[in-house]
């Protein structure tokens, strides 16, 4: 089995990643320039430098949970000096089933923060509490997947919950604050 370190070493850097995306890509790009850490999130960050953490991120570009999660890391990561680097889900299934959801589901973004060792320090995704409850209040709509009018439902929920990811800075904080509770609680 590959060591967390040879898979940050084969990810695909940041701006490798973005401009390989062509799904989400601007509003990845909305969100991080709309998005800003607090005062007290740069501090804790800055004292974070001393660990050197890395990142693995299991993602794709058709993700919306990643279009709106990865933006705020990255703004963590810079502020914290974390080096991130990602890899595609459907490319790295070895990976990505270590890291099921529930232990069945491959869902995304993960993110696994490795220590100077490169052994894994903590792991976050692929969705706070708050961005559940919102999707989950949005889909209560959405008939079954046999249903004929499944398609045309799901296509307005993901058009909506987009909007909404690229829009809600109220959710956008809720996520920063997740993930900063991940880093102090790890």
């Amino acid at each position: 089995m590959k060591s967390l370190s040879n898979w940050f070493d084969q990810a695909m850097s940041r701006e490798e990643y973005i401009n390989s995306m062509t799904v989400h890509r601007k509003n990845l790009q909305t969100v991080f320039q709309h998005f800003s850490l607090n005062e007290d999130d740069l501090a804790f960050l800055e004292r974070v430098k001393e660990e050197k953490l890395k990142a693995v991120i299991l993602t794709a570009d058709w993700c919306g949970d990643a279009m709106v999660n990865l933006p705020i890391f990255m703004h963590i990561a810079e502020a914290a000096g974390i080096e991130d680097r990602y890899l595609i889900r459907d490319e790295n299934l070895d990976l990505m089933d270590q890291y099921l959801t529930n232990g069945k589901s491959r869902s995304i973004p993960i993110i696994v923060l490795l220590n100077a060792e490169g052994e894994e320090a903590a792991k976050w995704g692929p969705r706070a509490p708050e961005a559940e409850r919102q999707v989950s209040e949005l889909k209560k709509d959405i008939p079954p997947k046999e249903d004929p009018g499944y398609e045309a439902a799901f296509k307005q929920f993901a058009a909506h919950l987009s909007q909404q990811f690229t829009e809600d800075k109220s959710l956008w904080t809720a996520i920063k604050n997740d993930m900063i509770t991940t880093l102090k609680t790890r």
